[in-house]
Protein backbone atom coordinates (compact mmCIF):
# COMPACT_ATOMS: atom_id res chain seq x y z
CA UNK A 1 0.00 0.00 0.00
CA UNK A 2 1.42 3.24 -1.09
CA UNK A 3 1.46 5.62 1.58
CA UNK A 4 1.11 9.67 0.87
CA UNK A 5 3.09 12.57 1.87
CA UNK A 6 2.03 16.56 2.07
CA UNK A 7 3.25 19.27 3.11
CA UNK A 8 0.35 20.46 4.63
CA UNK A 9 -0.10 16.99 6.68
CA UNK A 10 2.76 17.95 9.83
CA UNK A 11 0.22 20.97 11.28
CA UNK A 12 0.97 22.26 14.77
CA UNK A 13 -1.53 24.26 17.00
CA UNK A 14 -0.09 27.65 18.65
CA UNK A 15 0.70 28.15 22.17
CA UNK A 16 -1.79 29.00 24.86
CA UNK A 17 -0.49 32.43 25.09
CA UNK A 18 0.09 33.03 21.01
CA UNK A 19 -3.70 32.37 20.80
CA UNK A 20 -4.56 34.66 23.81
CA UNK A 21 -2.37 37.40 22.37
CA UNK A 22 -3.95 36.99 18.83
CA UNK A 23 -7.34 36.62 20.00
CA UNK A 24 -6.85 39.92 21.72
CA UNK A 25 -6.03 41.74 19.21
CA UNK A 26 -7.68 39.79 15.53
CA UNK A 27 -11.51 39.42 15.96
CA UNK A 28 -11.78 36.95 19.18
CA UNK A 29 -15.22 35.69 17.65
CA UNK A 30 -13.79 34.62 14.58
CA UNK A 31 -10.61 33.09 15.92
CA UNK A 32 -12.97 31.12 18.40
CA UNK A 33 -15.11 29.87 15.95
CA UNK A 34 -13.32 29.40 12.49
CA UNK A 35 -9.65 29.01 13.81
CA UNK A 36 -7.88 31.49 12.27
CA UNK A 37 -4.16 31.68 13.51
CA UNK A 38 -2.76 28.08 13.53
CA UNK A 39 -2.40 24.95 11.60
CA UNK A 40 -4.04 23.30 8.88
CA UNK A 41 -4.93 19.96 9.46
CA UNK A 42 -3.74 17.65 7.57
CA UNK A 43 -5.79 14.57 5.72
CA UNK A 44 -2.76 12.56 5.67
CA UNK A 45 -0.92 10.87 9.01
CA UNK A 46 2.94 10.22 9.59
CA UNK A 47 4.93 8.72 6.13
CA UNK A 48 5.85 4.95 6.57
CA UNK A 49 9.74 4.79 6.39
CA UNK A 50 8.86 1.30 4.58
CA UNK A 51 7.41 2.16 1.52
CA UNK A 52 8.55 4.90 -1.28
CA UNK A 53 7.17 8.28 -1.87
CA UNK A 54 3.82 8.84 -2.74
CA UNK A 55 0.88 11.57 -3.48
CA UNK A 56 0.61 14.13 -0.96
CA UNK A 57 1.83 17.21 -0.96
CA UNK A 58 -10.04 34.56 -5.30
CA UNK A 59 -12.26 37.26 -6.43
CA UNK A 60 -10.18 39.90 -8.11
CA UNK A 61 -6.32 39.02 -7.61
CA UNK A 62 -4.02 38.23 -9.68
CA UNK A 63 -2.05 34.52 -10.17
CA UNK A 64 0.50 34.20 -7.48
CA UNK A 65 3.01 33.13 -10.50
CA UNK A 66 2.64 36.52 -11.91
CA UNK A 67 3.28 38.25 -8.26
CA UNK A 68 6.16 36.09 -7.21
CA UNK A 69 9.78 36.79 -7.61
CA UNK A 70 12.55 34.54 -8.48
CA UNK A 71 13.85 32.66 -5.64
CA UNK A 72 17.59 33.44 -3.81
CA UNK A 73 19.91 30.64 -4.30
CA UNK A 74 19.49 29.88 -0.78
CA UNK A 75 16.17 29.57 -0.95
CA UNK A 76 16.52 26.63 -4.31
CA UNK A 77 13.61 26.97 -5.81
CA UNK A 78 10.96 28.10 -3.36
CA UNK A 79 10.10 31.70 -5.02
CA UNK A 80 10.11 34.75 -2.94
CA UNK A 81 7.66 36.73 -1.76
CA UNK A 82 5.49 38.67 -4.15
CA UNK A 83 4.89 42.58 -3.24
CA UNK A 84 1.62 42.87 -3.23
CA UNK A 85 -0.72 44.40 -0.51
CA UNK A 86 -3.95 42.70 -1.61
CA UNK A 87 -4.55 39.67 1.22
CA UNK A 88 -6.32 37.18 -1.35
CA UNK A 89 -3.30 37.78 -4.06
CA UNK A 90 -0.86 37.24 -1.43
CA UNK A 91 -2.81 34.16 0.01
CA UNK A 92 -2.87 32.56 -3.64
CA UNK A 93 0.85 33.22 -3.64
CA UNK A 94 1.45 31.83 -0.19
CA UNK A 95 -0.55 28.82 -0.72
CA UNK A 96 1.05 27.82 -3.98
CA UNK A 97 4.34 28.13 -2.45
CA UNK A 98 3.56 26.03 0.60
CA UNK A 99 2.14 23.30 -1.86
CA UNK A 100 4.58 23.33 -4.11
CA UNK A 101 8.30 21.44 -3.70
CA UNK A 102 11.38 20.45 -5.32
CA UNK A 103 13.48 18.00 -3.96
CA UNK A 104 15.62 17.57 -6.81
CA UNK A 105 17.22 20.93 -6.47
CA UNK A 106 16.17 22.15 -3.33
CA UNK A 107 17.82 20.59 0.31
CA UNK A 108 15.51 20.97 3.83
CA UNK A 109 17.81 23.65 4.64
CA UNK A 110 16.94 25.71 1.43
CA UNK A 111 13.06 24.88 1.78
CA UNK A 112 12.62 26.00 5.33
CA UNK A 113 14.65 28.93 4.88
CA UNK A 114 12.23 30.05 1.45
CA UNK A 115 9.22 29.64 3.98
CA UNK A 116 10.08 31.86 6.40
CA UNK A 117 11.24 34.66 4.00
CA UNK A 118 7.47 34.84 3.73
CA UNK A 119 6.90 35.38 7.12
CA UNK A 120 5.70 38.72 9.35
CA UNK A 121 8.95 40.91 10.98
CA UNK A 122 6.56 41.22 13.78
CA UNK A 123 7.43 38.14 16.40
CA UNK A 124 3.98 39.41 18.40
CA UNK A 125 2.21 37.83 15.79
CA UNK A 126 3.66 35.28 14.00
CA UNK A 127 3.70 32.21 14.31
CA UNK A 128 6.50 30.52 12.55
CA UNK A 129 5.89 27.05 14.33
CA UNK A 130 2.88 26.21 12.45
CA UNK A 131 4.35 26.60 8.97
CA UNK A 132 7.54 24.89 9.46
CA UNK A 133 5.26 22.67 10.93
CA UNK A 134 4.23 21.36 7.19
CA UNK A 135 7.93 20.64 6.64
CA UNK A 136 8.81 16.82 6.96
CA UNK A 137 11.84 15.69 9.00
CA UNK A 138 15.75 16.37 6.74
CA UNK A 139 15.46 12.38 7.10
CA UNK A 140 12.04 12.06 4.48
CA UNK A 141 13.58 14.69 2.64
CA UNK A 142 16.82 13.04 1.60
CA UNK A 143 14.29 9.89 0.75
CA UNK A 144 11.96 11.74 -0.97
CA UNK A 145 14.78 13.40 -2.83
CA UNK A 146 16.29 9.93 -3.58
CA UNK A 147 13.29 9.29 -5.56
CA UNK A 148 13.09 12.83 -7.20
CA UNK A 149 10.05 13.72 -5.60
CA UNK A 150 8.51 17.27 -6.72
CA UNK A 151 4.84 18.97 -6.92
CA UNK A 152 3.41 21.80 -8.53
CA UNK A 153 -0.01 23.14 -7.84
CA UNK A 154 -3.00 24.93 -9.49
CA UNK A 155 -4.74 27.68 -7.39
CA UNK A 156 -8.26 27.51 -8.20
CA UNK A 157 -9.55 30.62 -5.89
CA UNK A 158 -9.24 32.43 -2.50
CA UNK A 159 -11.54 34.07 -0.40
CA UNK A 160 -12.42 35.24 2.94
CA UNK A 161 -14.09 33.27 5.09
CA UNK A 162 -17.91 33.84 5.82
CA UNK A 163 -17.06 34.38 9.94
CA UNK A 164 -14.28 36.51 9.07
CA UNK A 165 -16.48 38.85 7.25
CA UNK A 166 -19.29 38.68 9.68
CA UNK A 167 -16.90 39.59 12.68
CA UNK A 168 -15.20 42.56 10.01
CA UNK A 169 -18.76 43.77 8.93
CA UNK A 170 -19.93 43.77 12.74
CA UNK A 171 -16.61 45.74 14.08
CA UNK A 172 -14.27 47.19 11.10
CA UNK A 173 -11.81 48.71 13.15
CA UNK A 174 -10.82 45.43 14.58
CA UNK A 175 -8.60 44.61 11.63
CA UNK A 176 -6.73 48.07 12.29
CA UNK A 177 -5.21 46.98 15.39
CA UNK A 178 -2.94 43.81 13.65
CA UNK A 179 -3.84 43.95 10.02
CA UNK A 180 -4.51 40.13 9.85
CA UNK A 181 -6.94 39.09 7.69
CA UNK A 182 -8.29 35.05 7.25
CA UNK A 183 -8.33 33.63 3.74
CA UNK A 184 -8.94 30.77 2.25
CA UNK A 185 -7.62 29.30 -0.82
CA UNK A 186 -8.41 26.13 -2.80
CA UNK A 187 -6.46 24.18 -5.67
CA UNK A 188 -5.28 20.64 -6.95
CA UNK A 189 -1.85 19.75 -5.85
CA UNK A 190 -0.33 17.19 -8.91
CA UNK A 191 2.89 15.47 -7.23
CA UNK A 192 5.43 13.08 -9.25
CA UNK A 193 8.35 10.74 -8.05
CA UNK A 194 10.57 7.94 -9.54
CA UNK A 195 8.19 5.72 -10.51
CA UNK A 196 4.58 7.60 -10.26
CA UNK A 197 2.57 10.40 -9.63
CA UNK A 198 -0.55 11.37 -8.58
CA UNK A 199 -2.69 14.62 -7.59
CA UNK A 200 -5.32 15.57 -4.93
CA UNK A 201 -7.35 18.97 -4.10
CA UNK A 202 -6.24 20.92 -1.16
CA UNK A 203 -7.37 23.76 1.02
CA UNK A 204 -6.19 25.62 3.63
CA UNK A 205 -7.11 28.83 5.68
CA UNK A 206 -4.06 31.83 6.15
CA UNK A 207 -3.94 34.36 8.44
CA UNK A 208 -1.62 37.02 6.12
CA UNK A 209 -0.86 40.41 7.80
CA UNK A 210 -1.14 43.51 5.01
CA UNK A 211 -0.74 46.58 6.59
CA UNK A 212 -1.28 50.00 4.21
CA UNK A 213 1.56 51.01 2.24
CA UNK A 214 3.41 47.87 2.97
CA UNK A 215 3.17 44.50 1.02
CA UNK A 216 1.95 41.16 2.80
CA UNK A 217 3.27 38.41 5.15
CA UNK A 218 1.82 35.41 6.47
CA UNK A 219 0.94 35.50 9.96
CA UNK A 220 0.02 31.34 10.40
CA UNK A 221 -1.73 28.67 9.14
CA UNK A 222 -4.95 27.56 10.86
CA UNK A 223 -5.88 24.38 12.43
CA UNK A 224 -9.28 23.80 10.33
CA UNK A 225 -10.38 25.55 6.91
CA UNK A 226 -12.92 27.79 7.15
CA UNK A 227 -15.73 28.13 4.79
Amino acid sequence: MKNRFSLSAYGVGWSANRRILVISVVLASLLALAGVTAYVTGRHGQHDASAGPAPSTPPNSAPSSAASTRPRAEAGSVPRPPRVSDPLAFARAAAEMLWSYDTRDTSHEQQLAGMEAWMTKESEYGDWSSVSAQMPDPTLWLRMADQRQHATVAVAEAHYPAAFKQALAEDPSAITEAYIYAVTVTGKQTIAWAKGGGAEDRSITLAVQCRPSAGCSLVAIAPTVAP
